[in-house]
C-alpha cells in the first residue's frame, strides 16, 4: 500500500481504483479511516464584520471508514499533526467518541483555515 498513507488527500468515489488489504472483524475488507470537510466555509468579503466572518468560517467535518475501492489517492498532503492519535479504530465504538472526535477535528479544521494556507482544500471540488 504505497500511495495511501496519513496526510494523503483522496477523493472518494464509487468503486474503480482498488486496494488490496483484508480488512478487520468489525470491517471485513480493505478499509480506510477518513476524515473530511462535509460542509465548506462561505465566501467571505472585507466589508463583513468580525462576527459574520467568523460565522460564515465555520467548517462541519465528517468522520468515516471508507472501503479503498471508493477512493481515489492525489498527489497533495495535508499535515495535521492535531488528527495523529484522534481517530481510531475505537472511535467507532461509541457515539460520544465519535462526537468528541467530530469536534477535535472541526477545530483543527477551521485552524488550517484561519491560518490562510491550503486554501484549495476548503473549497468544494467542481466537476
Amino acid at each position: 500500500m504505497g500511495v495511501l498513507k496519513n496526510g494523503r488527500v483522496a477523493i472518494i468515489t464509487r468503486g474503480r481504483y482498488a486496494v488490496m488489504d483484508d480488512g478487520s472483524k468489525s470491517h471485513p475488507f480493505g478499509h480506510a479511516l477518513v476524515t473530511g470537510v462535509e460542509r465548506y466555509p462561505s465566501k467571505v468579503t472585507r466589508r463583513m464584520s468580525k462576527n459574520k466572518v467568523s460565522k460564515r468560517s465555520k467548517v462541519k467535518p465528517f468522520i468515516k471508514i471508507i472501503n479503498y475501492n471508493h477512493l481515489m489517492p492525489t498527489r497533495y498532503t495535508l499535515e495535521m499533526e492535531t488528527l495523529k492519535g484522534v481517530v481510531t479504530g475505537e472511535t467507532f465504538k461509541e457515539p460520544s467518541q465519535r462526537e468528541e472526535a467530530k469536534k477535535t477535528i472541526k477545530k483543527s479544521f477551521e485552524e488550517k483555515y484561519q491560518s490562510g494556507k491550503n486554501k484549495w482544500f476548503f473549497t468544494p471540488l467542481r466537476f
